[in-house]
């Protein structure tokens, strides 16, 4: 089960610095797990957990936007705070067009860091709902047989029942059928609603 409440996560290498914010962000009654490197911090992550990390550039072995990247490739979409000892302006424009929700330079002013993490909770709770959102959509999707799929693949392309059936080579009458059952099955009231679910889980026409 998902703890509910949200943990701020603390990932650099300085035990002074870790001490320090883990210090700070609990006397604000909030959770917080902290790792003294990207790699310990990348061998717990799964897409349950939730919340946000707080992380340092500059780390031996993998560097905090080694690990950026490497959480993308996991399909863990958890904001990230980025701090750093100096103005790394490089790093940030990296880090900022990869999705970061901020940059800060140490020592970080407290107020800066709970504006970003309150930005960044915020955000992680609306990744959630999209997330959970995406799992009933692909639960729905699997209930549809392979004809069905296909039917919806055209649908969603914008081709009229009488075009499905000709690339099919089925009746009218059949694609009527298939249409219906794969709108039932996906739970969608229009063809609007349709296309959002289909984009919403990947599926293109």
């Amino acid at each position: 089960m998902i703890d509910e409440k949200p943990t701020i996560f603390i990932v650099d290498d300085d035990s002074s610095a870790r001490r320090g914010l883990s210090r700070i962000i609990i006397a604000r009654g909030m959770k917080v797990e902290a790792f003294g490197s990207a790699q310990e911090f990348l061998e717990q992550a799964d897409d349950g957990i939730h919340g946000c990390l707080v992380l340092d550039v500059k780390m031996p072995g993998l560097s905090g936007l080694d690990l950026q990247a490497e959480l993308k490739k996991k399909d863990i979409a958890l904001p990230i705070i980025f701090i750093s000892g100096h103005s790394e302006i490089p790093d940030a424009a990296v880090a900022m067009k990869r999705g970061a929700v901020d940059f800060l330079t140490k020592p970080v002013d407290s107020e800066h860091l709970f504006k970003a993490i309150t930005e960044s909770l915020d955000l992680d709770k609306e990744n959630r709902k999209v997330l959970s959102r995406q799992a009933t959509v692909k639960t729905r999707l699997a209930t549809l047989t392979a004809r069905e799929y296909t039917v919806l693949e055209f649908v969603i392309s914008g081709l009229l029942n009488k075009q499905i059936a000709f690339e099919l080579d089925i009746t009218e009458d059949t694609v009527k059928v298939h249409r219906g059952r794969v709108m039932r099955k996906m739970g969608a009231d229009s063809l609007a609603e349709l296309v959002r679910l289909a984009e919403l889980v990947g599926v293109k026409p």
